[in-house]
């Protein structure tokens, strides 16, 4: 059976401001690492403040490893010229938590469709080329309680597994948060289970029990 995907590609930060020229109209590239989509309006606001005068301000975002959300909008730009190639970009670098954003200058000169496509490919792409592309590991989350005498054996095995401590209530009843790689996560809960006044509680969408 394949191992389940347990890490994905993003961006660290923002990028530099990156410009391409296309019949004097430009075309301004940014990257910028999300993790919902309502971090996109405040985000593109900001580009407009900057870029008060420009024409069109396109983009393309997507969202989460397994299950993907993305949009791509054109800005008013002919349909599937603007939007389309930029979250193309996003593919084609196989990043995922990222939005990218280019503005527009109309030059004066039409480009066209292609004309079109090829400059909102290749800002975005360029703003790409500027980008610090990291790995990060998808990691699942439970929760460990024991009695105070258990310390010794819970700790033994959150030591030996390499599991991150998130939160902790240490007295009598005791309870730890704990995060490890999916991959791994079956092996970390079999581990308690020699010891049988532990309870594991795994994290459901709603939290814990």
């Amino acid at each position: 059976m394949a191992e389940p995907i347990d890490s994905y590609k993003t961006i660290s930060q923002p990028t530099e401001e990156v410009l391409y020229k296309e019949k004097n109209s430009k075309f301004f590239g940014y990257a910028f690492p999300i993790q919902h989509e309502d971090e996109v309006k405040e985000i593109i606001d900001g580009i407009k403040k900057v870029h008060y005068n420009a024409r069109h301000w396109c983009y393309a975002f997507q969202i989460g490893t397994e299950q993907v959300y993305y949009r791509a909008n054109d800005d008013g730009e002919p349909s599937n010229t603007a939007g389309a190639p930029i979250y193309g970009q996003i593919q084609s670098f196989d990043v995922t938590n990222i939005l990218i954003v280019v503005v527009r200058y109309f030059g004066g000169v039409k480009l066209g469709v292609g004309g079109l496509i090829t400059a909102y490919r290749a800002a975005a792409q360029m703003a790409m080329e500027e980008a610090d592309i990291i790995e990060k590991t998808i990691d699942k989350n439970f929760k460990v309680r024991f009695e105070y005498k258990d310390m010794n054996n819970v700790m033994r095995v959150i030591k030996e597994k390499d599991l991150k401590i998130l939160n902790q209530m240490m007295e009598m009843s005791c309870e730890i948060e704990l995060s490890i790689r999916k991959s791994e996560y079956d092996q970390a809960l079999e581990a308690f289970v020699p010891f049988y006044e532990v309870k594991v509680i795994e994290a459901t969408d709603e939290g814990y029990e």
